[in-house]
């Protein structure tokens, strides 16, 4: 167990609130329990002016399909599932992250491909732009990220991944509505 009296420790017999309205809608896929750690690993994307421009573009033009689209304010490519670790583990799981990561070089990865999504739950639909080119080197990062989780007793990998770029999201599976005459026109 954790050391009691952290610094930003919530009281103990503090209630844990799951209230949706307070992010955006979301919903969790499992339950929250003091001392588990939401997580996954990531590469992150810095965008550009002409990206954010894009941007801009497809999800003025989306939100004529589907309103309560919102667009991402900061933007990755997933290496992992969503996964929960305990407070204590998450300090020997980023060093051996680090260290199997270590050896891995630069590479060109290309996302051009606009490709509708949505979450395991069906809770939340996204438009993101699919890789078309490094998909290979990113399903050697894969296989690395998921070495270490097999110690954490937790499943990282990802099933047949689509490597992508979330764009925009809204709530709910809102896929039909996307795809077809939308995603044409977006690509």
């Amino acid at each position: 167990p954790v050391p009691a009296g952290l610094p930003g420790d919530p009281d103990p017999e503090e209630a844990v609130s799951d209230d949706s309205s307070r992010h955006g809608g979301r919903v969790r896929g499992f339950p929250h329990e003091r001392g588990n750690w939401a997580t996954h690993v990531y590469l992150p994307y810095t965008a550009q002016e002409e990206f954010l421009e894009l941007l801009e573009l497809l999800v003025s033009h989306a939100r004529t399909f589907v309103p309560s689209l919102a667009a991402m304010e900061e933007f990755h490519l997933s290496l992992s599932q969503c996964v929960v670790l305990r407070y204590h583990w998450i300090e020997p799981f980023v060093r051996s992250l680090r260290e199997r990561l270590a050896a891995f070089h630069r590479f060109f990865c290309v996302a051009d491909q606009v490709k509708v999504y949505t979450n395991q739950n069906k809770t939340r639909t996204f438009i993101g732009l699919e890789v078309s080119a490094g998909h290979f080197q990113l399903l050697e990062l894969v296989s690395e990220v998921d070495g270490p989780s097999h110690s954490y007793r937790c499943l990282f990998c990802l099933q047949d991944p689509s490597f992508h770029i979330s764009l925009a999201w809204c709530v709910g599976d809102l896929a039909g509505r996307l795809e077809g005459q939308c995603l044409r026109e977006l690509q």
